[in-house]
């Protein structure tokens, strides 16, 4: 088995490419801490490699973001071994019964008439444009709400992109930009929280 590796905008987060499905369609899957690893016997196991601090499960990739004061050099060889082994074991990465996806996405039925529509719009447009380019970044995009009043998008980054040191510019600039461009309801981008 050959994993490839890629760096991602995050100097403390890399991307792994083990060559096959990681989640494929049920994913994917964001491991803030050990603690939350309980439904996924690969995080659990990439917890235990000394400096992961967070293990984001894509379709086909996973991305690893080591503590500040970890090295790479030394992380890096320990997480390839362990998702290797796994793999190779043909463990499974989620366990049976596991839930889809750990953080729930707000769609277009949670709102009303004009909203309803904006909100579909927004959606499709991260669906199609900013969710592929986030992936190939490792990472992910979660949109949370639309408020119709002032016109704010509220969105949040996960995987590499959580702590990305460009995840805001990402938002305000890139994805911001965008929506106004489309959706011109839309007046502003926020993180939520």
């Amino acid at each position: 088995m050959f994993i490839q590796t890629e760096p991602t905008p995050n100097p403390d987060t890399l991307k792994f490419l083990p060559g096959q499905t990681v989640t494929g369609q049920t994913g994917p899957y964001d491991f803030a801490a050990v603690e939350e690893a309980g439904t996924s016997p690969l995080a659990q196991a990439l917890f235990d490699v000394s400096g992961v601090v967070r293990v984001f499960l894509g379709s086909d990739f996973i991305s690893l973001t080591k503590d500040a004061d970890a090295d790479w050099k030394h992380v890096r060889p320990m997480a390839l071994a362990t998702i290797m082994d796994h793999f190779v074991a043909g463990l499974p990465v989620m366990a049976t019964g596991a839930p889809e996806q750990t953080t729930p996405e707000a769609s277009a039925d949670d709102y009303e008439g004009d909203a309803a529509e904006i909100v579909g719009e927004i959606i499709e447009l991260i669906d199609t444009r900013v969710r592929p380019a986030v992936a190939q970044d490792g990472g992910d995009i979660i949109f949370h709400r639309f408020e119709p009043d002032t016109g704010i998008v509220h969105l949040s980054m996960r995987g590499a992109c959580a702590g990305c040191p460009s995840s805001t510019m990402t938002l305000k600039q890139g994805i911001e930009n965008m929506l106004k461009a489309y959706v011109p309801e839309v007046t502003a981008v926020e993180a939520a929280l």
